[in-house]
């Protein structure tokens, strides 16, 4: 709104302007009301003649009919009247000034308003494109170290083939390799069932070999064991099998504790470790007594199966040891370099992280010892014994995982068989343990006990929960996280999910899907061949963090330690319409187990730790255990202990209250026991 009085003033201003005494002043009318404002409208409230001046000079359009009626008010001959015409037109002045103020304040409140809507979108955006960034420095950190460990395999195979001890014993353990037996429960292996007849068999690839040769089939293998294990040279004193009963065990890690597994078997001159784990922690560390393992020579590892905490410092022995024997079943020695590359990218991490802190952890072991040890991997198939100086040793199936195998060792007239894990219920990625013969009536049975004092629900059912709760939470619209261990577990439950949930899509992240492709090449044409891929189970991609919106993630790693599965866990855990569902063994400090005590508490959320970096987590999601266990319970144990029918029985990797509980109920069965401790045969 205009000034009201301004055709007034400017009138007055013309009639001011045209004096004498004002001649050389700027004529601007406009600008002299501009400057002398309130002096004019005080010289029409006392002057008549200017007024009488001012009403003739006068001139307003008839539009604007509210400044004609506020000039006759100021014009008026009564002082009163023209006093109230000039506090009206001021007061009308100064409303249409804070109207029009409060409309620009509002316009420019609305614009701020979309200045900060159009703020916050951009720096979503640039929010976005960070953490897309870093998601592809990830993906593409993970290439370099997949493309290196691929490179350093590639090397290790490439020295492998080149080596004649290695082909050898590759080459013997396939010939040697018998055809599955058909599997049933544990009363088909029951020791005093009376044998069914024999059924006629075709030659085995080894007899037939041996016969084209025109050799026997024993001398066949006999030549192809001087390659692997070549005879002392002529003159050189060599030391003979003993017929005496001098096994002796010894426990160097793994026994009252589960991790970092380590048996010292020896027998005269002759010494082998089975197995030489990793203790879980960080940083990782040894088997708790190895150096007494290292008080002497070691003449050989024998590996039970694939997981860290059996095999994971192999290849630090071997560094040491260039000349070290490492035998165990084709599937673990294929398995074997890709945990071991695994562990050193972790090592390698935490070293990093240290170093930031300013302090110093050095990893036991580089990608250069991982090469060592794969040069010195030996192949030995099921079932087929192998002489290693004063002992022979056999691998039996043992179910737990691809490759895992219980070994039965003698010497002279003394056995002791080691279980290593061990499970005898059917799994989609392998079958149940299988007790040979020659582990019948054992002096000593080294018996795992993880399991000890539970007993599981029947297998199908476990899956049958897994199923159902997995359909659940996809029909309500949701995602499932189940973190699990890369070796063994992942591939179980996507072998799961792809028969029984064929239309949820399903995404394998970190080392599983790594694992998962090495469970296709270990198989891939033998007796029983995996497809872990296909269908509906595919390999996480970057990007699907954010895009994949509905199914199941299968990830690294099982106890939220880190890895992929923290991050999934940062994006599923806060909307209700998810789930994460653990599968397996949860340490008391893990943070498994910290979500399960948050989750069953109600706590608000979960703080979880990325690699150094603190990730508070808010706790909205279902979260529950279901453990589908890879090793054998109570029962299973049990009905091991029966089957082999040892001499004494001995605990190991497990808790040792529970180890007491269950010593206990083996001497109910009539079974003797040792503690876990240095064992002799007598």
């Amino acid at each position: 709104m205009t000034d009201l009085l301004s055709p007034l003033l400017r009138a007055a201003a013309e009639v001011v302007l045209s004096r004498l005494a004002l001649a050389g002043h700027d004529g601007d009318a406009d600008r002299f009301v501009e400057d002398h404002r309130s002096d004019l409208l005080d010289m029409l409230t006392r002057s008549e003649e200017l007024r009488r001046l001012t009403r003739e000079r006068l001139r307003i359009p008839g539009s604007q009919r509210t400044e004609r009626d506020v000039a006759h008010l100021v014009l008026h001959s009564d002082p009163a009247v023209r006093s109230a015409g000039v506090r009206v037109a001021e007061s009308l002045v100064k409303r249409s000034s804070n109207t029009a103020a409060d409309r620009t304040l509002r316009r420019l409140n609305d614009r701020n308003g979309e200045l900060k809507d159009r703020l916050r979108t951009a720096n979503g955006r640039h929010a976005n494109a960070l953490a897309d960034v870093e998601t592809y420095r990830e993906a593409a950190r993970e290439a370099t170290e997949r493309a290196d460990r691929l490179d350093s395999e590639l090397a290790a195979t490439h020295r492998r083939l080149r080596d004649p001890k290695s082909v050898t014993s590759a080459l013997l353990a396939l010939l040697q390799e018998e055809p599955p037996e058909p599997e049933g429960d544990s009363s088909t292996r029951d020791p005093q069932r009376p044998k069914p007849a024999p059924v006629e068999r075709p030659p085995s690839p080894l007899e037939s070999a041996a016969l084209v040769a025109g050799i026997s089939a024993e001398a066949f293998v006999k030549a192809l064991q001087a390659l692997i294990e070549p005879p002392a040279a002529p003159g050189t004193a060599t030391v003979t099998v003993t017929r005496e009963r001098d096994l002796r065990v010894a426990p160097l890690g793994g026994g009252r504790r589960i991790g970092g597994s380590c048996l010292l078997v020896e027998a005269g001159a002759t010494r082998i470790l089975i197995d030489a784990g990793l203790v879980p922690g960080d940083p990782s560390e040894p088997p708790a007594d190895i150096d007494r393992a290292l008080e002497g020579p070691i003449h050989a590892v024998v590996v039970t199966h694939a997981h860290n905490d059996h095999c994971g410092y192999v290849p630090a022995l071997a560094e040491r040891l260039p000349d070290l024997r490492i035998i165990a079943t084709p599937e673990t020695t294929q398995l074997m370099p890709a945990m071991w590359a695994d562990s050193v990218k972790i090592m390698e991490q935490r070293r990093r992280l240290a170093s930031g802190w300013g302090t110093r952890v050095e990893p036991l072991y580089g990608r250069a010892a991982i090469a060592g040890a794969t040069r010195g991997c030996e192949e030995l198939a099921l079932g087929v014994p192998r002489r290693i100086g004063d002992l022979a040793i056999e691998l039996f199936p043992a179910g737990h995982i691809l490759g895992a195998a219980g070994v039965v060792v003698r010497a002279g007239d003394s056995t002791v068989v080691v279980t290593g894990d061990i499970s005898g219920f059917r799994q989609q990625s392998v079958g149940g343990y299988a007790i040979p013969e020659s582990a019948r009536y054992a002096d000593l049975l080294v018996m795992e006990s993880t399991c000890c004092t539970e007993d599981h629900q029947d297998r199908s059912d476990l899956v049958g929960t897994l199923v159902r709760a997995v359909e659940s939470v996809y029909a309500g619209g949701g995602r499932v996280l189940i973190p699990a261990f890369a070796l063994g577990r992942a591939q179980e439950l996507a072998l799961i999910m792809r028969d029984r949930l064929p239309h949820v899509p399903v995404l394998l992240d970190g080392m599983a899907a790594e694992i998962g492709r090495s469970f296709e090449t270990v198989t891939a044409g033998g007796h029983r061949p995996l497809s872990v891929f296909g269908d509906n189970v595919s390999r996480a991609r970057p990007g699907d963090l954010d895009e994949f919106t509905r199914g199941v993630v299968i990830s690294t790693s099982g106890m939220l330690t880190g890895g992929p599965a923290v991050r999934w866990a940062a994006e599923i855990l806060p909307d209700p319409k998810n789930a994460l569902f653990l599968s397996g063994y949860q340490d008391e400090e893990s943070p498994g187990r910290r979500l399960l005590d948050s989750a069953k508490g109600g706590a608000p959320q979960l703080v979880l730790d990325d690699m150094g970096g603190e990730k508070k987590i808010p706790l909205r999601a279902r979260v529950e255990m279901m453990r589908l266990s890879a090793h054998a319970d109570k029962r299973g144990l049990l009905d091991i202990a029966d089957e082999v029918a040892a001499r004494q029985v001995m605990l190991v990797h497990g808790q040792a209250a529970r180890q007491a509980e269950f010593r206990e109920v083996l001497r109910l069965r009539g079974h003797n026991t040792t503690p876990t401790d240095p064992w002799r045969a007598r």
